[in-house]
């Protein structure tokens, strides 16, 4: 892909360095293990709208849901599982709507499971340059969020799945409106899916000014980071 006609030189400096953050990411709870990230982890609830108990509760619905997925299916599907908020969005690619069915079955046996997004396509496993494309788009809408600067960041969790964009969180209608507008006007973005828990100003300012939770164990973020 040349990016050179559409990003100026300062704009890709900066998203190349989001998603070489994102890389060190990975490389550090490689490295490191399950104390470092679990460091990471903790600053990353203190910034995050969900209870500390909710995120860590997330943290181990996908990493269930992912080793059933694998157990189950193998390499006949790509899937990636986020959680938000006990709510499952399940994206990637299935070879046919009865595989498409199943994995919601067996999703949803999963604990601590409140509801399911399927998104799922029938199609054939994405290419890694797909996948690649994808991780790159992520960290350019979350870049161009932070240029914004109309709605904390952190509040929003961006996944892409063959350049489409699915975006949760707990946020306002307006807060909403601003993450679709800036995501749906990013160069080489297709779609864009809500899959947000819209809550009041009321709520979301109560949410904000409560006292900030810090667990005492490391949390492990394995599995998917999109």
């Amino acid at each position: 892909m040349n990016m050179h006609h559409t990003l100026s030189m300062p704009g890709f400096r900066r998203y190349a360095l989001a998603a070489l953050l994102a890389v060190m990411t990975s490389l550090l709870a490689g490295c490191f293990g399950a104390a470092v990230v679990g460091v990471g982890a903790s600053a990353l609830m203190v910034a995050d709208r969900r209870a500390a108990e909710t995120y860590i509760t997330d943290e181990g619905i996908e990493v269930r849901a992912v080793a059933r997925i694998n157990e189950r299916f193998g390499d006949r599907v790509h899937i990636n599982v986020t959680s938000y908020n006990r709510s499952a969005l399940l994206t990637g690619e299935v070879p046919d709507a009865a595989t498409r069915a199943e994995v919601e079955k067996v999703i949803s046996r999963v604990p601590n499971l409140k509801s399911i997004s399927n998104e799922l396509q029938i199609a054939g496993n994405s290419s890694l340059a797909s996948r690649s494309n994808d991780t790159y788009l992520t960290s350019k809408v979350k870049a161009r969020f932070i240029d914004t600067n109309k709605f904390a960041v952190n509040h929003v969790k961006v996944v892409t799945e063959a350049a489409v964009i699915y975006l949760l969180g707990l946020v306002t209608q307006e807060e909403a409106e601003a993450a679709v507008e800036v995501a749906r006007t990013t160069g080489g973005v297709q779609k864009v899916v809500r899959v947000f828990e819209v809550i009041s100003l009321q709520e979301a300012q109560k949410i904000d000014n409560r006292p900030k939770e810090i667990p005492n164990a490391p949390v492990s973020t394995a599995g998917h980071s999109k």
